[in-house]
């Protein structure tokens, strides 16, 4: 797709939390949770809502386009976990950015944490069919709820808030293009990784122990290891061979930022050089769907993405699935 990003930006919380601030606050030996985890410190929302900082990531996004919230015929929101059940939270944001009723399209888009990737795909193939010419599309997360503090600490600790947004528009010739995109799920670990109390799976007034029960995020790491150890490589093969691109011809490795060892597993998994990878998981936690587009915006804003560079773009979520994109910026 003749697809090209214009613009990016990115927002978080105002306060942060170390890791050591954490230990003391669970009463845990010094260290502990920064060596089962790898995370030095994350963002987190006090005063700051989910939309909040969506609307501020796409504000500069948008100003780094040199473009206004009139500007976008198209809004798609690719949060893990949404701002509530019904509706959507694309239109709250774009009636936040006010932008006039009926002067775009609003939805969101839910593969977890590859999020931003299908929103992505979803702009760009209505930018190609001509349904609209600027897409926003954005990630946010407050993934600083409804973690397991009590039970598995180690999980809680990787994770922080922060939101992400990109705009699109058609690429002219020489300008870039996305090369390849590509999904694959399996489901054999669905049960692995997820919430499961918020939708239709449980009725709080029926099964008020279940509903509470299931109401904080859970992880089988282990589970989600050896499923990606078994299956990840070949699929970021079949990624570059549907881009017809070499292993040496990616410049950049844009992830999503499940962990620091995650990322170094990934590294060694794949075989690319560790400093071909954007990891900032360390300093910003996992931020669920947001991560994948927060990392770009500090790449470019790092002189990393400049045009011509060829970026790859992966992730694993809950379901489970790989998802990639290969992109010319």
């Amino acid at each position: 797709m003749r697809i090209r990003i214009v613009g990016t930006g990115s927002a978080v919380p105002a306060e942060y939390i170390s890791t050591r601030a954490l230990e003391e606050r669970l009463g845990l030996r010094r260290g502990t949770l920064e060596a089962a985890t790898g995370v030095v410190q994350r963002y987190v929302c006090a005063a700051e809502s989910q939309v909040d900082l969506a609307c501020a990531a796409a504000r500069l996004a948008l100003d780094d386009a040199g473009l206004g919230p009139s500007d976008v015929d198209l809004i798609i929101g690719g949060c893990g976990v949404p701002y509530q059940p019904l509706p959507a939270t694309a239109p709250l944001v774009m009636q936040r950015l006010g932008l006039a009723d009926g002067s775009a399209a609003a939805f969101d888009v839910n593969s977890t944490c590859l999020g931003f990737l299908t929103g992505f795909e979803t702009a760009g193939r209505m930018i190609e069919a001509g349904q609209c010419e600027t897409a926003l599309v954005f990630s946010s997360e407050v993934a600083s709820r409804a973690l397991p503090w009590r039970d598995a600490p180690e999980v809680a600790a990787l994770f922080g808030d922060g939101a992400a947004a990109a705009v699109l528009r058609r690429a002219e010739p020489g300008e870039g293009r996305l090369a390849a995109s590509l999904m694959r799920t399996y489901p054999s670990a669905w049960e692995a990784c997820g919430i499961g109390s918020g939708g239709t799976r449980f009725d709080f007034r029926k099964q008020p122990e279940e509903f509470a029960r299931h109401s904080l995020f859970h992880m089988d790491g282990k589970e989600l290891f050896r499923l990606t150890s078994r299956h990840f490589n070949g699929f970021v093969s079949a990624l570059l061979e549907r881009a017809g691109w070499r292993h040496d011809d990616v410049d950049l490795v844009v992830p999503h930022q499940a962990s620091p060892f995650a990322l170094a597993h990934m590294a060694r998994q794949t075989g690319f050089a560790p400093e071909k990878l954007v990891d900032i998981a360390a300093r910003f936690g996992n931020q669920i769907a947001a991560s994948i587009p927060f990392a770009l915006d500090v790449a470019r804003r790092e002189g990393r993405a400049a045009p011509g560079t060829k970026l790859l773009f992966l992730g694993t979520s809950a379901g489970v699935s790989f998802g990639g994109m290969a992109l010319e910026a």
